[in-house]
């Protein structure tokens, strides 16, 4: 892989801080309509798996386990249509997520939209919707500037 690229973040400032703020708003907006850090996280860190975008799986790994994720729910993530680890609630969130991230294939199809809506609430659904819409932002920025993300240091001083 060639070195990092230009990095769109610190080239246009002013462009990134508004990204920034837009996720912040949703995230307030995702905490109003009733989506704890728990589901949050497990919906960032699905979308930035989907996409291939290594840095935001580090960040949003670290902070479902922050939010009380374990290793079995974090690695089970990338399989859960397979797994039995997830709530009906999460599985609809995460097959929202999907059809957000991939949203260039069908859009949103209306089997998704019945099924998704037939779990969640419109709030949630709309929550969900909007914490996709920015982190497959955020991730095409850090694929786009090939973010890095060196081995971390297994010793660690204290």
């Amino acid at each position: 892989m060639a070195e990092q690229r230009v990095h769109l973040a610190k080239s246009a400032i002013e462009a990134y801080q508004a990204l920034d703020a837009f996720s912040k708003t949703v995230g307030r907006v995702a905490r109003e309509h009733g989506i704890d850090d728990r589901l949050k996280e497990l919906v960032l860190l699905h979308c930035s798996q989907l996409n291939g975008c290594a840095y935001c799986v580090r960040v949003h790994a670290d902070r479902a386990a922050r939010a009380g994720l374990g290793a079995d729910e974090l690695t089970q993530l990338a399989v859960w249509r397979e797994s039995g680890v997830f709530t009906e609630r999460e599985r609809a969130a995460f097959e929202l997520a999907e059809a957000h991230t991939f949203i260039h294939r069908d859009g949103i199809p209306d089997d998704v939209y019945d099924r998704v809506g037939g779990v969640l609430s419109e709030q949630e659904y709309v929550a969900v919707s909007w914490l996709a819409i920015s982190i497959n932002a955020f991730n095409r920025l850090a694929i786009a500037g090939r973010y890095p993300v060196p081995p971390r240091d297994p010793n660690p001083a204290a």
